[in-house]
């Protein structure tokens, strides 16, 4: 492993760790700037984006620690109404987005020989969608909708935010992005949306970690050589932790202000702008 790689493998690891927690797509991040720093195809940079939330998902366990104790008592028998309503959002949430983000991943997953413009315009389109979406829930709460917590979510909600979370599947779609509009759509109160929208995050980051291993073994495998092997890959690892564990309260609370949809919008025309080249480059 070369002082290059372990530099470009840290870089990587910030990138996830502060990215992990805004609406502008980690695994869109990893996927550009991998491109970039390692020069891995579409497969494998999306492939390593899927692997790359191992830290954050560490950090998301640390942060959530309580909200997951309380699945764990349920578990073990706790008969607390709000308990249990959190285990079964959860559950209901997981099982839908694994129904729906599986098949999506294996397509995404199964691009070759494609145009690096085409899938950063599409990025892009998406990203800005990611803006307008977050802008216009936050406009729709704060025209007098109801505010609403877990105790007052149904069935119906739970699904719409497992159907969500499982489109976040595809490239340049944010997970934390869409489920917190559409739960603020829902008429659900800002923070407790990021609360819901992160928790179930964290079981849709294992599965996702999961199916990574089993169905692109290849990629994974490419990948991980491409930045320096195991210590490459533990180097990103560990700096997304870091990073994640001392800013993630700042980030989710900068995620809620009125300047991260802007933030999303610039995200998004860079990656228009940097597929149009592309394609006039015949990249």
């Amino acid at each position: 492993m070369t002082v290059i790689q372990l530099l470009y493998s840290i870089i990587i690891g910030i990138i996830q760790g502060v990215s992990e927690w805004l609406p502008i797509s980690s695994k869109t991040q990893i996927l550009v700037s991998s491109q970039y720093l390692f020069g891995l195809t579409y497969p494998q940079a999306y492939t390593l984006g899927l692997f790359m939330e191992i830290g954050t998902l560490a950090a998301a366990i640390i942060y959530f620690r309580k909200d997951l104790l309380k699945l764990v008592q349920v578990l073990a028998g706790s008969k607390d109404q709000m308990k249990r309503k959190l285990f079964i959002y959860l559950l209901i949430v997981t099982a839908i987005t694994a129904v729906i983000a599986a098949p999506l991943y294996l397509i995404a997953d199964s691009i070759k020989g494609i145009a690096v413009g085409v899938p950063m315009l599409i990025i892009g389109l998406v990203l800005i969608g990611d803006a307008v979406l977050i802008r216009y829930s936050r406009k729709s709460l704060a025209k007098g909708v109801t505010a609403r917590k877990l105790e007052n979510l149904t069935i119906k909600d739970y699904i719409i935010v497992g159907i969500t979370q499982g489109i976040s599947a595809l490239p340049g779609v944010s997970r934390s992005g869409i489920t917190t509009s559409a739960m603020l759509l829902l008429g659900i109160e800002p923070d407790e949306a990021f609360r819901l929208s992160f928790t179930a995050g964290i079981f849709a980051a294992l599965g996702a970690f999961g199916l990574t291993l089993v169905a692109s073994e290849s990629n994974v495998s490419a990948s991980v050589a491409a930045i320096g092997g195991v210590t490459g890959l533990v180097a990103a690892i560990i700096t997304s932790f870091i990073i994640s564990i001392f800013l993630i309260d700042f980030l989710i609370k900068f995620a809620g202000k009125q300047k991260i949809t802007y933030l999303t919008a610039a995200l998004g025309a860079i990656a228009i702008a940097s597929g149009v080249i592309y394609l006039a480059l015949g990249l």
